[in-house]
């Protein structure tokens, strides 16, 4: 399996109305320092619908700005479709939506 199918697994691993951050994604792909590689493998993702990209923010809760199906307010209204919490201020609330995967995955 290569890096991005590594990936694109991790990614799809995370349930509906539940985030992972680049940076978990790149760890659970395993390998923690490849964070910047998690978003362009999401920039290329083959397979939309399939693989939630929609589903990984930044480590902060921010959202993609350029997201790469359609911009932020598309990736918010797909993240709020499955009932992902938001801050105030447009984070998405991570006290309550980060999805940490247990040893079993």
């Amino acid at each position: 399996m290569n890096t991005f199918e590594k990936i694109y697994a991790a990614v799809r691993l995370i349930p509906r109305g539940y985030v992972m951050t680049y940076g978990g994604v790149a760890a659970l792909a395993g390998n923690p320092r490849m964070a910047r590689v998690v978003g362009y493998a999401l920039h290329q993702n083959p397979a939309p619908g399939i693989i939630p990209c929609h589903r990984v923010v930044n480590r902060e809760g921010r959202l993609a700005p350029a997201f790469a199906f359609g911009g932020e307010e598309v990736q918010r209204a797909l993240l709020e479709n499955e009932g992902v919490p938001f801050l105030p201020d447009g984070r998405v609330d991570l006290s309550h939506a980060l999805f940490i995967p247990s040893k079993k995955e």
